[in-house]
């Protein structure tokens, strides 16, 4: 089995601890796992919503949590319909990432990348190159309509000719989905070394239904900034140039796999798989 890689844990457990907008479980939200979601789509592990509770007012209060959540409604979620932005839109990237700079999180983000001759020191640089890497537009199939960004698909979510869930790794929008009744949470996928997870675990597997379609397992951070999963999907992005990089990291008690593919400049999908459980 492949080791962790130990600079990138260090530096991932460094912008863990100063993720001051970090929500945490039991205060600022709770969770309900209830049941193992089962291998079929047609079983329901889960009668009730995985998010019991969130406080919302604490969420637009913190600038960053606030311009993501503005973002959501932007797009198309159906995979080849071309996406119109508009410079209402464009403006609401600007401020999401004008926000994120302001973290500590991003700093150390944009510190390491630039100790690594993958940034530029001058910070409107490098939100030009983030703004390209998460927001510029691609076709999600060769030649065809500009229907897809690396926002969109990671913390949006997507559907593909009405068969296929893709995406939808973020915490936020889950739960934002599900008060308005669009996701219907079918329970968690276990751990083999741990029998079930906790309403305490920061990040999970589980499987739900979106737009009339299931994803068997998908897994995301929970209570994590908005500019956390940013600044590590960006690091692994621009370390590698493979189409797809695996990079095993242990942040705090979490052993993870960290998913990043490629879709030429920009981020096609980046997720975290817990390792031990049958996504892997």
């Amino acid at each position: 089995r492949k080791s962790f890689n130990h600079e990138l844990s260090k530096l991932f457990n460094e912008m863990w601890d100063v993720d001051v907008n970090r929500f945490t479980p039991g205060k600022d939200y709770t969770i309900e796992l209830q049941g193992e979601a089962g291998n079929g789509a047609t079983q329901d592990g889960a009668a009730r919503r995985l998010f019991h509770y969130v406080n919302e007012e604490h969420m637009k209060s913190i600038k960053t949590f606030a311009t993501f959540i503005s973002l959501l409604d932007n797009y198309e979620t159906s995979t080849g319909v071309s996406e119109v932005v508009t410079p209402e839109e464009i403006a609401e990237n600007n401020h999401f990432l004008d926000a994120i700079l302001e973290t500590e999180v991003m700093k150390l983000a944009h510190q390491y990348l630039v100790k690594k001759n993958l940034a530029g020191p001058n910070l409107t640089d490098f939100k030009s190159q983030l703004y390209d890497i998460w927001f510029q537009l691609y076709a999600r199939k060769e030649g065809d309509r500009l229907d897809s960004c690396g926002f969109e698909h990671v913390f949006v979510g997507e559907t593909k000719r009405d068969k296929q869930i893709l995406g939808l790794h973020n915490w936020v929008q889950f739960y934002l989905q599900e008060k308005r009744n669009q996701i219907d949470y079918k329970g968690y996928v276990a751990r083999k070394n741990k029998s079930r997870p906790d309403k305490d675990d920061q990040v999970l597997s589980l499987q739900f239904a979106w737009k009339g379609l299931v994803k068997p397992i998908g897994s995301t951070f929970i209570g994590v900034s908005p500019e956390f999963e940013f600044a590590l999907y960006t690091i692994i992005f621009l370390l590698s140039k493979k189409s797809v990089t695996h990079e095993r990291v242990k942040i705090e008690e979490y052993e993870l796999q960290m998913v990043v593919c490629r879709h030429g400049q920009h981020i096609g999908t980046a997720y975290p798989v817990l390792l031990g459980t049958s996504s892997e």
